[in-house]
Formats: structure tokens, C-alpha cells, sequence
């Protein structure tokens, strides 16, 4: 076991190059086997979230090549199509992808769902839902792990099976096929979505004919992920707006791609900047994906310049109250709600931050209620008022997922004294080489064995 531990009070300044982003490389790495040929990605970035996928990838037959540092050879000549397992999917929620690449490529796909998940609000329902416009059969398995014969659920889970999902005494799995891909079809996404409009693309880009997507989500990777399906041959048009429209080829080839720069790490680094005060220039950005972030730190006086593929953030005086509502690109990230909140708990005046996009991602308040916030969440878990603070104080938090470890990595920065974070992993989920980067920018903060 491994914690960060974060000596605050110190403002940040210097420079820091953005990675690859993260959303976009779990989503480009499973689209690589759609073509029967090596693939080169560049700019992918060192994070876990990537390393687990490489991991299903060789598990699948394909044979992975690192060329360099951020430069990964994808050979998927030989892959094979055999379940994906609950030991590679529990950890990593966007395995759900290999389930409309392998669905594309075989016309079949078996895959393990993510644990976590919150069944309440049937996150797959929108992914099936396309699957099934495509011609494809979609079954639902619950897989008891008491060595029960697995068996499937048609509606939603019981209560006993809601309790032994929730305990992780069983998972799910989705097992599609199809016996040909038909695109002549139209997608209406009932709830914008960005992981049911991927997978819809993937299964949608070798089926026969043309698929329609509507409604479609318009995030940075959506369009990135369309940029290299089109590298590879596909004939995809209109990612980045409400309607996707997909003219099924018959193979695709190889290609070499460059994933576009990680909107949310730049985001962090915006807002960390913002949060601790100083000067910090941002490099490798599109200053054009981070406008709504910009817009809201100009709000609370946070001076915000942006160059051709940088932008310098800096702040000298008091920070502003301000109000955030996330929403669907182009809207306010809900991935950069977290961090926000910290911003905010030290900004003069009272702020609310209101989440749309997903239930329950308040989880980190407590947390950052023991450094001193003042935070109280409001209507049904969906809006936070916070009071701001003078001073956070340092003491032992933990994360509770990737962005609000992101969070309390920040609340560490400008926290008066010592704090501890434990749950190091969910942070390296989503952030390459964070220590490096913020101990260039001045931070004080290193990382620290725990004997077991």
C-alpha cells in the first residue's frame, strides 16, 4: 500500500504538459481490434486505466508492442474471440467497450461488467438498446460466485440479486450476437450517453449499411474516437454534434494515431492553479475544449490566457464565490465537479455546484468536511452549497474514485499543514505521473509506503 502525502500552503508556478487523454485512449485501444492489422497509438497516456486494457487485449491474442514511452503497437492479426472475464472488467469500467468492438469484429461479444455499477439506474440499458437496432441478440447473465449455475435476468434484479451485486458475491455479464450487423437503422439516445453512443460507433462502423445516431453525446473523445475509426478506413460523420451518421465498410486497415490531449487533466491543473494561487502555464491543450472551465475560473477572478495549445492560469487575489452546473459537453465537466468543489470551499461568499449527469458523485464531501469545508448537500444529492472557508486544514482523507481523488489531492495543495491520502490507486487510474508534474509546479508532496 502506497499514500500521498501533501505538505500545503504552497502556491504553484512553473509549466506542465498535459498527457494523452484518458477517456479517449479506452476507447481507442479496444477500437483497434476492429481492424484485422496493426495499429500504432501515440500520446497514449501511463496510467492504469490503459494498462488494465492492454491486459485484455494480450488476454484476447493480440500482441502489444511499446515503441516508446507514450507509442503502443497494437497487433490484433490473431485475436481470438473468448469471454472476457470478471478479474480484467471489475476494476475497469470502460471494459464495456470491448463489447461493441468485439460485436463489430466477430458479430459476437461476451463480456463481464464492471463492479460498482448502480443498478438502480440500469447504466447498459442504452448500450443493449443499440445492440439490438443492429440486428444483434443481447442477454443479460448473473453469474452467482458461490459456484450457482449462472442464469439470465430479463427485467431488472431482484432484491436478493441487487444485494449480492452489491456485496460483489456475483457480477453480470452481457453476451451479444448477432448473425450479421445491420446498419440500416436509427439509434435514439433516450439520455445523452457518452459510453452507449461509443459503443453503438464500434458495432455500427462494419455492419452493413448506415446507422443514424441520434441524440448522440458530443465530449472531445467522442470526436477523437471517430477521428481514428475514419484513420482506419470507417466512414463516420458528424461526431461532435447531436447526430452521428455511420455508412457501414466491409474491413477495416491499420493506421498511426495521435490521441488528442486529456481535457479533465488540464482541467485539474486549471483549477489547482486557481485553488493554490501562483502561475502556471499548461502545455499540450486545445484551448477550445477547456472553455467552460475557463469561462467558471474567470468568474471567481482567476485570470485565465489562452495560446495556440496552452493556457496560463494565474491568481494573486482573493477568489470569488461562484455557481457550477454540470452538463453534457459543451457544458460545465461533470469530471471536473470534484475539484471544483475545493475551489469553491475557499472562496469568499457562498457557492452552489449542482451535478446532472450523475447520482451519488457527493461521496467525496465527507472527506473533504474533515479538512474544514463547509459543504452541505442538498436536493436529493444533487446540489452542493458551499460556504467558503478561509483556510482548509491538512489531515488523513481518502479517495473514493479517480476524480475525487483528484480532489483531495488539490485540498492537500493549499490545506494549512500535513494531509494523507490513502486510495492512492483510484487517482493513478486517470493521472500520469501526478507527483512529477505538480513537484515541478512547487508542490510539496511525495509518496509513502504503508507497511501492511
Amino acid at each position: 500500500m502506497e499514500n500521498f502525502v501533501i505538505k500545503g500552503g504552497h502556491s504553484l508556478n512553473g509549466e506542465v504538459t498535459i498527457s494523452g487523454a484518458k477517456n479517449a485512449a479506452v476507447a481507442i485501444l479496444p477500437a483497434a481490434i476492429l481492424a484485422n492489422d496493426k495499429v500504432i497509438i501515440d500520446n497514449v497516456p501511463n496510467i492504469s486505466d490503459v494498462e488494465l486494457i492492454e491486459e485484455i487485449l494480450v488476454q484476447l491474442g493480440a500482441t502489444i508492442n511499446h515503441i516508446d514511452k507514450d507509442s503502443i503497437e497494437i497487433d490484433s492479426t490473431n485475436l481470438t474471440n473468448i469471454p472476457i472475464e470478471h478479474d480484467y472488467t471489475k476494476h475497469l469500467r470502460a471494459s464495456y467497450y470491448f463489447l461493441g468492438a468485439l460485436l463489430g469484429r466477430f458479430n459476437s461479444a461476451d463480456v463481464a461488467m464492471p463492479g460498482g455499477c448502480n443498478f438502480g439506474e440500469r447504466p447498459m440499458d442504452l448500450h443493449i438498446k443499440a445492440f439490438r437496432l443492429l440486428n444483434a441478440e443481447v442477454h443479460t447473465i448473473f453469474v452467482p460466485l458461490n459456484g450457482d449455475e449462472p442464469y439470465e435476468i430479463v427485467d431488472e434484479p431482484t432484491e436478493e440479486e441487487r444485494k449480492m451485486l452489491e456485496n460483489g458475491e456475483a457480477y453480470l455479464k452481457i453476451v451479444t450476437k448477432a448473425e450479421k450487423l445491420l446498419g440500416e437503422t436509427t439509434i435514439y439516445m433516450d439520455t445523452v450517453s457518452v459510453g452507449a453512443t461509443i459503443n453503438a460507433m464500434l458495432a455500427a462502423v462494419l455492419a452493413k449499411g448506415r446507422t443514424i445516431i441520434d441524440n448522440a453525446a458530443k465530449e472531445p473523445h467522442i470526436v477523437d474516437l471517430a477521428n481514428f475509426l475514419n484513420a482506419m478506413g470507417a466512414e463516420v460523420r458528424g461526431a461532435g454534434t447531436d447526430t452521428i451518421k455511420i455508412q457501414g465498410v466491409d474491413s477495416l486497415h491499420g493506421c498511426r494515431y495521435s490521441v488528442i490531449p486529456d481535457q479533465i487533466e488540464a482541467g485539474t491543473y486549471m483549477v489547482a492553479a486557481a485553488t493554490c494561487g501562483g502561475e502556471v502555464i499548461i502545455r499540450n491543450v486545445i484551448p477550445k475544449h477547456l472553455e467552460s472551465i475557463s469561462v467558471k475560473l474567470k468568474e471567481t477572478g482567476t485570470e485565465v490566457l489562452e495560446g495556440d495549445d496552452y493556457v496560463r492560469v494565474y491568481r494573486f487575489k482573493p477568489l470569488n464565490e461562484c455557481n457550477v452546473k454540470t452538463m453534457p459537453h459543451p457544458g460545465f465537466p461533470t469530471d471536473m465537479q470534484p475539484q471544483t468543489a475545493v475551489l469553491l470551499s475557499v472562496a469568499k461568499g457562498t457557492s452552489y455546484l449542482t451535478e446532472t449527469v450523475w447520482a451519488n458523485r457527493f461521496q467525496y464531501v465527507d472527506e473533504l468536511r474533515k479538512m474544514g469545508a463547509k459543504i452541505e448537500v442538498q436536493d436529493n444529492g444533487r446540489t452542493a452549497k458551499i460556504e467558503g472557508v478561509e483556510k482548509l486544514h491538512g489531515t488523513t482523507v481518502k479517495a473514493t474514485d479517480l476524480r475525487a481523488g483528484a480532489a483531495m489531492v488539490i485540498a492537500g495543495l493549499v490545506a494549512e499543514g500535513t494531509t494523507t491520502i490513502e486510495n492512492i490507486q483510484y487517482i493513478e487510474r486517470g493521472y500520469e505521473d501526478i507527483i512529477t508534474k505538480l513537484t515541478m509546479l512547487g508542490a510539496k508532496i511525495k509518496r509513502v509506503k504503508v507497511k501492511e
